[in-house]
């Protein structure tokens, strides 16, 4: 079950004005096209483990628990700080933590439902007890400042959820993550991919996208896997307190609920003030819904996102 949600943002906020002075765009097509008003860019030496082990500090104190009854850290990334170790490996030594093991998912921005599905696993196996599962990114790395097309709509954060293992029915009454979906296609790679990778050119790269062939790809994909997961859990859309879709454009957001048959008063909202911060945007939207008294104990939740690969799935959970 969760216990903890944590978050960190930089602390510079970059509007959509700060675009137009540099590019041919402007506030209103960014805000049209994709909701986005503002983002926060990492600061210069700023690093995206960094970032992971101040949400997950905030994940521990928000459960009342010491890093000490933590065994596995799982981080989903696609910016981690080097080639290899493993972000979450960064994370652990940051955390002062020195027993159990961490790894990092990458599965792009679908890379934090990947990250609960396997923390699920470890911890229905009896791998794991207690679980940080931690989305974080630096997507400002990796943006093309002069394609107007994709650099707007990212940006980079943390969030991180604290899940323990607990005692239950087996039925969908319990508390925690209840089912998963997983999918992914490696057919529809040219979508949404990064130029640039160590046996290919030796340097990260540069972000691209093919924006409407992957909007059409991303309603229809996200509603299935969302009704899949929750008909494995059991569930109907009417048993739905909230959505809590990765935070692309808003578009796509809108699009997902109304395929879903889903009221947008039931879809929690950060894309206006975060950006796309790829597999950190559903754990950052799981705090602020959480902040603003939206989600509340019980409540049954669905998490779905879609990124790179493509690769795309749901989480439904009961808060």
């Amino acid at each position: 079950m969760v216990r903890g949600v944590g978050h960190y943002l930089p602390e510079r906020i970059v509007p959509n004005s700060w675009f137009e002075e540099r590019i041919d765009t402007s506030d209103d097509w960014i805000r049209s096209r994709s909701g986005i008003e503002r983002r926060h860019f990492a600061a210069e030496g700023e690093t995206t483990s960094q970032m992971a082990i101040a949400a997950a500090k905030e994940a521990l104190r928000d459960a009342g628990m010491g890093v000490d009854q933590v065994d596995t850290v799982i981080v989903a990334t696609s910016t981690p700080d080097l080639t290899f170790p493993s972000c979450a490996t960064m994370v652990q030594a940051g955390l002062g933590m020195t027993k159990g093991f961490a790894f990092d998912v990458q599965a792009v921005c679908a890379g934090f439902v990947f990250a609960l599905a396997n923390a699920n696993a470890l911890i229905v196996s009896g791998q794991s007890k207690c679980v940080l599962v931690i989305g974080a990114e630096t997507f400002s790395r990796i943006l093309d400042m002069e394609d107007r097309s994709t650099c707007v709509l990212f940006g980079d954060g943390a969030g991180a959820l604290l899940i323990e293992a607990a005692t239950g029915t087996g039925e969908n009454t319990d508390r925690g993550i209840l089912s998963s979906d997983l999918n992914s296609d490696g057919r529809y790679r040219e979508m949404l991919y990064v130029d640039g990778g160590v046996s290919t050119t030796g340097t990260a790269g540069k972000l691209r996208m093919q924006g409407n062939p992957l909007f059409r790809q991303a309603v229809e994909k996200l509603a299935a896997t969302a009704d899949a997961a929750l008909g494995k859990a059991g569930f109907t859309h009417t048993d739905v307190d909230w959505i809590v879709p990765h935070q692309a454009n808003i578009r796509i957001i809108q699009g997902t609920a109304k395929k879903l048959d889903m009221s947008m008063d039931n879809v929690v909202v950060t894309v206006q003030d975060h950006g796309n911060t790829s597999a950190a945007s559903i754990p950052l939207a799981l705090y602020e819904g959480k902040k603003r008294g939206q989600i509340r104990e019980n409540d049954v939740v669905v998490t779905e996102a879609i990124g790179g690969g493509l690769a795309w799935g749901a989480v439904v959970l009961r808060w």
